[in-house]
C-alpha cells in the first residue's frame, strides 16, 4: 500500500485546475504614451479607476503601537512578489537541512551578495539559521512550479531528526565549493558562504527575533534549457515562483520591458526654461 498522501486535493477542489502551459509573455506597458510630468495618467482606464479607488482614502498603522501577529500579515501582503530561496544547510555534524525562506533577497553583484532573514521563534531553534551560524556555508535553489508543493512541505516544523530531503523526495546535488547540497529539480542553484550575520532586537529588549545573513555567492548553476541565445535566464523557461501574502503562492505572467530613461532624453521634453544651462 502507498504511504503517499495527496497534500493539497482537499483544499483545491473547488478552484480551477492549474494550467501548466507557460502563460510568461511580454506586452506593451500599461501606458506606452505617458510623457514626462504626466503622473499618473488619466490616458488609460486603468489610470483613471486607480485615482477614484484612491478617493477611497487611507488606512494607516503606527507599527510602533502594533503588535508583530498584526504587521506580519500586513507586511508580507504588502511587499510582493518575494522570491522565495529553496536553503539547504548541514549541521556541524553533517545532518542535512532543507527550508524555504521568502525573507530572501539579491544585495549586491560586486560582490555578488544575496540576503536571507530568519524569523526566531521561542519553541525551537531556526535550523537553517544554526547550521549557517556553525559552517558557514549554505545553498540556494530557485523553486519552480513543477516541484512547488515539494518544496513547500520541508516548511513543516517537523521533530528534531527528521529529515527534510526524505519527505520532499527532491535530489541532492553535490555541490563544488560548499559542503551542502543543491536541489537537482531546480534550474538555479547558489553555493553560498556566510559573509556577515546581524541579530535584530526589538529596543529595550536583548530578545533575538530575526537574524539577517547576508551569503556571498561562490558559483551558480543554471539549466542550459533556461537560457537564452544570448546567455541570459529566459523567466518564461525559468517559471519561477513567488511569494504573495498568507498562503498565496503566485507564477510569472505577463511582462512589458520598461528601459531606464536617459536625462538628455528627458530634458527635450522639458520647457526651454527647466532645462539645465
Amino acid at each position: 500500500m502507498s504511504t503517499k498522501k495527496n497534500l493539497t486535493a482537499e483544499r483545491a477542489y473547488d478552484q480551477p485546475s492549474f494550467d501548466p502551459v507557460p502563460s510568461f509573455r511580454l506586452t506593451n506597458t500599461p501606458n506606452p504614451a505617458w510623457k514626462v510630468r504626466e503622473g499618473l495618467s488619466d490616458a488609460t482606464g486603468l489610470g483613471t479607476a486607480w485615482a477614484l479607488d484612491g478617493e477611497n482614502g487611507w488606512k494607516t498603522w503606527n507599527l510602533s503601537e502594533t503588535p508583530p501577529r498584526n504587521i506580519y500579515p500586513l507586511l508580507t501582503g504588502a511587499i510582493v512578489p518575494r522570491p522565495i530561496a529553496f536553503v539547504s544547510t548541514l549541521s556541524g555534524d553533517g545532518v542535512p537541512n532543507l527550508a524555504p525562506f521568502s525573507y530572501f533577497s539579491m544585495v549586491a553583484h560586486n560582490l555578488p551578495l544575496l540576503s536571507l532573514s530568519f524569523s526566531l521563534s521561542p519553541r525551537r531553534p531556526k535550523d537553517s539559521r544554526e547550521n549557517i551560524l556553525a559552517t558557514r556555508e549554505f545553498t540556494v535553489s530557485i523553486i519552480s512550479e513543477p516541484f512547488v508543493e515539494a518544496a513547500n512541505v520541508t516548511a513543516v516544523e517537523a521533530p528534531a531528526g527528521v529529515n527534510e530531503w526524505e519527505i520532499c523526495g527532491l535530489t541532492m546535488t553535490r555541490s563544488v565549493d560548499v559542503k551542502p547540497p543543491w536541489v537537482k529539480e531546480s534550474a538555479v542553484g547558489l553555493e553560498c558562504e556566510l559573509f556577515y550575520t546581524y541579530d535584530i532586537r526589538p529596543p529595550g529588549t536583548d530578545e533575538v527575533t530575526h537574524t539577517l545573513v547576508l551569503g556571498l555567492i561562490k558559483r551558480v548553476h543554471v539549466r542550459k534549457s533556461v537560457l537564452t541565445d544570448h546567455g541570459t535566464i529566459d523567466p518564461a523557461k525559468l517559471r519561477a515562483v513567488s511569494r504573495l501574502g498568507g498562503t498565496t503562492y503566485a507564477r510569472i505572467g505577463e511582462g512589458f520591458d520598461l528601459g531606464r530613461p536617459s536625462w538628455n532624453a528627458i530634458e527635450q521634453c522639458l520647457p526651454r526654461s527647466d532645462r539645465q544651462k
